[in-house]
């Protein structure tokens, strides 16, 4: 008789190759709609699954983890931040939490390029101007953005992102900066020409580029507030890949309709897909709906990732992406 397999509940749908492969080896209930779970649902799912699998946008607090019963245990999340997930008290009951690191590391350092070049060059100006038609010619004085080699990039979070990042703003000609928890290591360091700021306050008054991508815990909740952003030079540019919390939203948002900040480009928000409305009216404001890990490449390497921490703690051993709470 064959064992009995584990019951995996997925959230969302998932590219095909990693549902196909999850029905292959687990008795996998999937998704036929992309709608996001209620957080019923989601309590209903976690009653009935030895395994959850959700994403990032998957709120599961201590409350929701207290009424799963017994038979969940193990949470593997489809993405590598867990700040949606209250891994103490999913670890106080037993149920243990995983993630898929490393795996959108050049995908989100990709966009944070692409984001930086879209606000500083004024790419979205240009495009709303041909989409319409309105384009009269070339003139040497039209759509003048700025060159963003030899400018400062000051990185807050120097983890794998944030190196990636300053590996392609160093091919750009830009000069690297950061500011981390711990300084690098000086093998790590000095390849990237990097100069690192104990203070986050002395590093941003000097950038002419910040981007952000640290992740988001309780020490980092509006990191960059409006102390900080006043600090920044009038004509600086924020970059945001991270986590939307990391900056206080309306704090920039005044900053940039003032004058005192010189744009911004931003993949992810403090309220999810609540945008703050004001943000769109800004011209010297990209935004992008969370697409920095969105490549097919990548959400298949994560599905993969959740497949082997499902697989590894299924013949009995600790998934390889276990997240412990003092990790976070």
């Amino acid at each position: 008789m064959a064992p009995k397999r584990l019951s995996v509940v997925v959230t969302r749908r998932l590219p095909d190759p990693v549902e196909t492969r999850l029905k292959e080896l687990f008795d996998a209930e999937l998704r036929d709609s992309d709608k996001k779970m209620t957080r019923d649902e989601l309590v209903d799912a976690m009653k009935r699954a030895d395994v959850l699998v959700p994403t990032v946008t998957d709120q599961i607090d201590a409350s929701m983890l207290a009424q799963s019963g017994d038979r969940l245990k193990l949470i593997a999340n489809f993405g590598a931040g867990v700040d949606n997930i209250d891994v103490t008290s999913a670890r106080q009951r037993g149920v243990l939490v995983s993630n898929t690191p490393g795996v959108v590391t050049d995908d989100t350092a990709d966009m944070t390029m692409a984001l930086m070049l879209a606000v500083t060059r004024r790419i979205p100006q240009g495009l709303v101007e041909m989409q319409a038609g309105d384009w009269k010619g070339w003139s040497p004085m039209a759509h003048l953005g700025g060159r963003i080699g030899g400018k400062r990039l000051g990185i807050l979070g120097m983890g794998r992102i944030g190196q990636a990042v300053a590996r392609r703003a160093q091919a750009f000609g830009m000069q690297i900066h950061y500011h981390n928890r711990k300084r690098l290591r000086p093998d790590v360091e000095a390849p990237l020409e990097a100069t690192y700021w104990e203070s986050l306050d002395q590093m941003v008054a000097r950038m002419d580029v910040v981007s952000i991508n640290c992740p988001h815990t309780p020490s980092t909740f509006h990191l960059i507030n409006a102390r900080r952003l006043k600090l920044m030079k009038p004509g600086a540019v924020i970059i945001n890949t991270s986590r939307g919390e990391v900056i206080d939203e309306n704090a920039l948002t005044r900053g940039l309709r003032a004058g005192e900040i010189g744009g911004a480009g931003l993949d992810v928000f403090e309220r999810g897909h609540d945008v703050n409305p004001r943000l769109r009216e800004l011209p010297n404001v990209v935004l992008l709906p969370h697409m920095g890990s969105a490549t097919l490449e990548g959400r298949v390497e994560m599905g993969e990732k959740v497949i082997l921490n499902i697989k590894t703690f299924a013949d009995g051993h600790r998934p390889p992406d276990q997240v412990l709470p003092g990790m976070m």
